[in-house]
């Protein structure tokens, strides 16, 4: 058992705050900001990131006092549940607290801290800034995420 890798043999809740943290693929789509359709709930990403948001690396550029510069962003460990609509699917909080696996490209698995970028499933290439934004989110909205 204790062979196994902490992600498989403990939950979320038993993660020390080192293992929680190394969870992060650092793919940023959990800084786009969403959209919610007020008739369906369906939930709409765009490629506008939040401005704290390094899109370069896709690490929060102010991580330990993020909620000082934006009081709504989700704090997952504290309420894991209530986000996970939130989440992006790959999103390997997400994953375990739904009883999946990490994939194959997560650098947990993979060892390359760039396997994320390499799978396509980074958003360094398609966020924004909101800061750069003038126009409606509406106009940013996404469909392959």
């Amino acid at each position: 058992m204790n062979d196994l890798p902490f992600w498989e043999r403990k939950t979320l809740d038993q993660l020390n705050d080192e293992e929680w943290e190394s969870l992060c693929d650092g793919c940023g789509r959990c800084c786009l900001h969403k959209l919610e359709d007020i008739d369906t709930n369906e939930l709409c990403f765009t490629n506008i990131a939040c401005k704290l948001l390094d899109i370069n690396n896709c690490r929060c550029m102010k991580y330990e006092e993020r909620f000082k510069w934006v009081p709504d962003c989700i704090s997952l460990k504290n309420d894991l549940q209530r986000s996970l609509k939130w989440l992006p699917s790959t999103c390997a909080y997400r994953l375990l607290a739904e009883g999946e696996r990490l994939p194959d490209w997560h650098p947990l698995i993979s060892k390359d801290p760039d396997s994320v970028i390499k799978a396509g499933i980074s958003i360094k290439y398609l966020a924004q800034n909101e800061n750069d934004v003038d126009d409606d989110y509406q106009n940013h909205l996404i469909d392959d995420l």
